[in-house]
């Protein structure tokens, strides 16, 4: 071979590696058939069972099981993501135009597998856990919450918000509730708590048992309940309610169309005007919100510390119907000790008065 042909070859092998690296090069930073980044589409996390679940990094298509996942997604500003939800999902009013998956215990998995997901959202206080597994088992991956007092909805709000790749919606979020309940509890500070009872049904007479995050919103409002029970939603006794004579009646604003009408169904009951609250009229209400782990249960907090103290937001009016008269106790006189339920269990969830 002759010097110059010796010289073309060794040109047309350098041009035709340039070449190959260069086309590696750029398929390398193309992306993928699906237009997504060539970089991993999912993560593990932990979730509220303790699970470690595999989900997308930024989920696009999600559906919400549950009231209070749904509150939180618009809270977070990614209400665009959300595809489909419960029957029972009706905040904000622009969640009820989604569509709907049927019920929070009974899902209709065909309607959901038909949306589409990439993420599935559930509660572990208020979902099935057979529904988490029938999920698993069409290949649809699921995160579940779990929160048992104020500042667990909150931490959990900020998980979810990383969980769907909104970290800095999430942070931001978080600190402003923060320093919401902070503000309140200055301002509460060194005032005597009212003592109440917190009536989540009223035939039969349902509370809320002291390790649930209602009993803990009531705490943070300024009160304590008088029920002190293990259960998350024990029946109790007009007796037991008689003989500790709460301060205050607090009723959730849905139940049988308004607080204020359950008040004057129990004054009208036999026995019921032997209560001191009855016959003076100190009754607080809680927008249903109380019931719902979600952000707007700092909201809840605030207007029920203004019903059940007055006084000490004289700049701010009540926001609520049945906020206590001017003759109303500042300090709740001695009373006996807490009623200890043992009762069994009533059955609570989104199908039921105990939604969440």
């Amino acid at each position: 071979m002759t010097d110059r042909m010796s010289r073309i070859v060794a040109r047309a092998l350098v041009i035709c590696a340039s070449f190959f690296f260069i086309c590696t090069a750029e398929m390398a930073a193309q992306p993928n058939a699906s237009g997504s980044p060539a970089s991993p589409t999912l993560h593990d996390v932990t979730d509220g069972y303790g699970r470690t679940v595999h989900i997308p990094v930024n989920p696009t298509r999600i559906i919400s099981l549950a009231p209070s996942l749904t509150e939180t997604l618009y809270a977070l500003g990614v209400e665009d993501r959300l595809v489909g939800d419960t029957d029972y999902c009706d905040y904000p009013p622009a969640a009820q135009k989604k569509p709907k998956v049927g019920g929070v215990i009974n899902p209709n998995l065909e309607q959901i597998a038909a949306l589409h997901p990439d993420l599935v959202l559930l509660t572990k206080e208020g979902n099935m856990l057979d529904t988490v597994r029938a999920l698993e088992s069409l290949g649809i991956p699921t995160y579940a919450t779990d929160a048992h007092s104020v500042e667990q909805i909150i931490s959990s709000t900020q998980k979810l918000a990383d969980v769907l790749n909104v970290s800095t919606a999430g942070k931001a979020l978080g600190e402003d509730l923060q320093q919401r309940l902070a503000a309140l509890q200055t301002k509460l500070s060194g005032v005597p708590p009212r003592r109440v009872l917190f009536i989540v049904w009223p035939d039969p007479l349902m509370s809320v048992g002291k390790g649930t995050f209602v009993a803990d919103a009531i705490r943070r409002a300024g009160a304590v309940s008088i029920v002190d029970s293990n259960q998350d939603w024990p029946q109790v006794s007009l007796e037991e309610v008689a003989r500790l004579q709460p301060d205050f009646l607090v009723f959730a604003a849905s139940h049988s169309g308004s607080a204020e009408h359950d008040f004057e169904v129990l004054a009208n009951r036999p026995g019921w005007q032997i209560l001191d609250a009855i016959r003076n009229r100190r009754f607080a209400v809680a927008s249903d919100a109380i019931i719902r782990p979600a952000p707007r249960m700092i909201t809840v907090i605030e207007d029920l510390a203004r019903q059940l103290h007055p006084d000490v937001f004289l700049d701010k009016p009540a926001t609520e119907k049945g906020t206590a008269p001017s003759n109303a106790p500042t300090m709740a006189p001695s009373q006996p000790k807490p009623m200890t339920l043992r009762a069994t269990p009533s059955s609570c969830s989104l199908e039921s008065p105990c939604a969440l």
